[in-house]
């Protein structure tokens, strides 16, 4: 009798260790996965101004960042005479061939379609502000002008994504 009450109490024991160890994998599998890391917002801050210039010539961006562009305008020049965007265009892009493309989009702020553009803003003139918001591109160089027709040649810089 002795013995049946050890064979019985061991058999007991051996389900609730199987039932813990089941229960202890599934606790294990839960906390096994990793949240995202959030993703980096940033945000630039770009002037132009009635003498045709940015304010900055190189902006840098960490990969994989939310990239918010703010443009402010900070002449005086109404956009017909003076306007200015933000274009980002990718790597290897001819510009003289795309600015070319872009004095025909008048009616899209001189913004052509054109799978060269990674983003761009509207096109704003004096005292006027605008934004884009995008995804930083691959780590790299790339170019960005403002493509209102004269403008690129002066108007141009290096964004950076480290």
């Amino acid at each position: 009798m002795a013995a049946v009450a050890v064979l019985s109490s061991c058999s007991s024991s051996s389900e609730e260790n199987t039932e813990t160890l089941e229960s202890t994998e599934n606790a294990v599998a839960e906390v096994a996965e990793p949240a995202a890391p959030a993703k980096q917002e940033v945000t630039v801050e770009l002037e132009s101004n009635d003498m045709m210039k940015f304010n900055k010539t190189e902006i840098f961006v960490p990969a994989g960042s939310t990239v918010t562009l703010n443009l402010t305008h900070t002449g005086k020049m109404e956009k017909a005479v003076m306007g200015h965007n933000f274009v980002l265009l990718a790597k290897g892009t001819d510009i003289p061939a795309f600015v070319s493309t872009a004095i025909a989009a008048k009616e899209n702020d001189y913004i052509p379609e054109s799978d060269a553009i990674i983003a761009h803003t509207g096109l704003i003139g004096g005292g006027e502000s605008t934004s884009v918001t995008f995804e930083a591109p691959a780590p790299g160089t790339y170019q960005f002008i403002c493509s209102f027709p004269g403008h690129y040649g002066a108007m141009k810089g290096e964004f950076i994504v480290e």
